[in-house]
């Protein structure tokens, strides 16, 4: 007869996959060390997979461990949940892990900051931007999306965080860096970095200049804002951001940030998560605390 599951032997399977490390999984969970290289022979069983296999001096979650280990936190943040519900729930005892999935390195530091304060026993995974599959939500892969976007799925859950436009930057030392309002002729006359995560050399910004007979030149394409600013921090390009990386990062960087003299579309940020952790009390509170940092 096959091995049956529980909780607890799920609990195990996500600590082993957290630590790596038969000792590790449990300390975490308070147990012997023979008990918990027991219950990894009953998950071995359980699940036709070994879990976990020898590389070098560690272990190594196969893959079949690897795709089953999001929707194992899923069940065992939801089991939490319906146990929590009717409990009074305080956020400074809170332990969890939650993943959200964002290519904003702002938004990432200005969560971590609300968070971190009130929450020690918070772990906040970032994910960077991909597919945007909502799958991942649905599995539990992903607790929470933020980006851009329409929610077109009933399962799906979404509420707006800001609304957000590009700017230019330069380095503050560069001739165009002294410019109050640098010109469209201005912008092409120097090489420029592109941030696409689908790695596109064009965008808003070509149209607009192809409108009034101009090109620039795009020297790198890079897969996110951050390594833009990083980029342009070290060289004589420009570069296009989010307003809120600009003013947030600028000065420390030594980047001066301008207004683009060109009608670009703005875009409107969105937090979304699955319609099963509505009712999760700390699924809720992280949702507000994030929706406050952000505004």
């Amino acid at each position: 007869m096959p091995e049956q599951l529980d909780l607890n032997l799920l609990r195990v399977f996500d600590a082993l996959l957290q630590d790596g490390s038969v000792t590790a999984a449990a300390e975490r969970l308070h147990l012997s060390v023979p008990a918990a290289s027991r219950a990894l022979g009953r998950l071995r069983r359980a699940m036709g997979d070994p879990i976990l296999v020898r590389a070098g001096r560690g272990l190594a979650p196969t893959p079949f461990a690897l795709r089953t280990a999001p929707r194992v936190r899923a069940l065992l943040d939801e089991a939490a949940a319906l146990i929590s519900t009717d409990r009074e729930f305080t956020v400074a005892g809170l332990r969890r892990t939650f993943t959200i999935r964002v290519n904003d390195g702002i938004a990432a530091a200005l969560i971590t900051a609300a968070t971190s304060a009130v929450a020690p026993g918070v772990t906040l995974r970032f994910v960077a931007e991909g597919t945007e599959s909502a799958e991942a939500l649905r599995d539990g892969s992903v607790d929470l999306d933020i980006g851009a976007g329409e929610v077109t799925t009933p399962d799906l859950r979404a509420t707006p965080l800001y609304t957000e436009r590009l700017v230019g930057i330069v380095r503050a030392d560069s001739p165009l860096g002294r410019a109050r309002k640098p010109t469209l002729k201005q912008l092409c006359r120097h090489p420029h970095v592109s941030a696409s995560r689908r790695g596109r050399a064009r965008g808003p910004l070509d149209e607009a200049l192809t409108s009034v007979g101009l090109q620039r030149h795009v020297a790198a394409v890079v897969p996110t804002s951050t390594a833009a600013a990083l980029l342009v921090a070290a060289s004589a390009h420009v570069g296009l951001v989010p307003q809120r990386l600009a003013e947030q990062y600028a000065h420390t960087l030594g980047l001066r940030w301008f207004p683009i003299p060109a009608d670009l579309p703005e875009v409107e940020v969105r937090l979304c998560w699955h319609a099963r952790l509505d009712a999760d009390p700390a699924q809720h509170w992280l949702r507000e605390t994030i929706k406050d940092a952000l505004r």
